[in-house]
């Protein structure tokens, strides 16, 4: 049984706090940034996880610097358009990627790609962490993870889930729940969490595995229901949902992050001062009362971390998708 496994990054040993207080004074040119509004693109619709957070980390950074900051939503070719429109921008730190899990995942599965995530973008910070939710439309009558995967065998190929596009987190958990339960669910993507959610609850499709962020509102008035999350652990958002391995798929494991990154050759600098404004920002009480009440959960990381976190998720899925005979145009 295929077995995807990302459990939080155990290289985050010092509080994000600690970690602002430890940077080296930075040059005169960093000191100096930034002088204009800065622009991050979001690629996923309004109403998304990586539409709240970029707001979150936008509206902090620009409580600082008293400078604009601009979010953009670039939807489409599941979160690729906007990574490509940013790995394509001047590398000035003006212009800013709001990344996830989802970008190493399509590095893994696309045959043909438009930009290199390792090459053509580095990495600033990982701003969370946030667990996947089986959820399903309050209309349908599993209300469990042993009842729907009973009803989809009884109904094999029928049902179907939502994902916010292919190659993407949210893809891959399908394929794997699939695998693991032995069910047939078809898959059908959007160009994100929202409008995926609209036809859950219009009954369009019969589930979804979201990130707790978009779908928490839904799930406490009722409007879905959610079945499982995702993480070895029970979401502190969701305390009365049990994990997948609790009911039944043992060792399923997958939380989704995000992050922030730049056009390759942004002035190290830049990115520097970029990291401690996130690391700043994410050791603000309100800022982590903020995120945790949403779902997510703050993390804090260097830029190197980050690195290394993307090239090994990359590695793994790309021995993952050749596995599941997984490729992509």
């Amino acid at each position: 049984m295929t077995d995807i496994r990302m459990s939080r990054r155990q290289f985050i040993a010092l509080p994000v706090a600690a970690a602002c207080l430890t940077l080296p004074p930075l040059p005169a040119f960093a000191q100096s940034y930034p002088t204009r509004p800065i622009k991050i693109v979001v690629p996923s619709p309004p109403g998304g996880t990586t539409d709240f957070l970029a707001r979150a980390v936008g509206n902090r950074m620009q409580g600082t610097w008293g400078q604009a900051v601009v979010i953009e939503n670039k939807p489409g070719a599941g979160l690729r358009l906007g990574a490509d429109y940013v790995a394509k921008s001047p590398a000035d730190g003006y212009t800013l990627l709001l990344a996830a899990v989802h970008h190493s995942i399509a590095q893994a599965v696309y045959k043909k790609r438009s930009y290199d995530l390792e090459k053509d973008l580095v990495p600033i910070s990982i701003i969370a962490d946030v667990p996947n939710v089986l959820i399903v439309p309050a209309s349908l009558p599993a209300k469990n993870v042993k009842e729907f995967i009973a009803l989809a065998k009884a109904q094999p190929g029928k049902l179907s889930y939502g994902s916010t596009g292919n190659g993407t987190a949210h893809h891959l958990i399908g394929e794997q729940f699939n695998d693991m339960a032995g069910t047939k669910l078809l898959h059908v993507p959007y160009k994100g969490s929202a409008p995926a959610l609209t036809d859950l609850m219009g009954g369009q499709i019969q589930a979804m595995f979201d990130t707790a962020s978009s779908c928490l509102p839904y799930i406490t008035s009722g409007k879905v229901r959610a079945l499982a999350v995702t993480s070895a652990k029970r979401s502190a958002a969701l305390p009365d949902v049990p994990t997948l391995s609790e009911s039944g798929l043992v060792g399923f494991d997958v939380v989704t992050w995000f992050g922030l990154m730049a056009p390759a050759g942004t002035p190290k600098e830049v990115v520097a001062q970029l990291q401690k404004e996130i690391s700043r920002a994410l050791a603000i009480p309100e800022m982590r009362d903020q995120l945790l009440k949403a779902g997510a959960e703050p993390v804090g990381s260097t830029s190197e971390q980050m690195a290394q976190q993307i090239h090994g998720e990359v590695q793994r899925f790309t021995a993952l998708a050749k596995k599941v005979n997984l490729e992509l145009e």
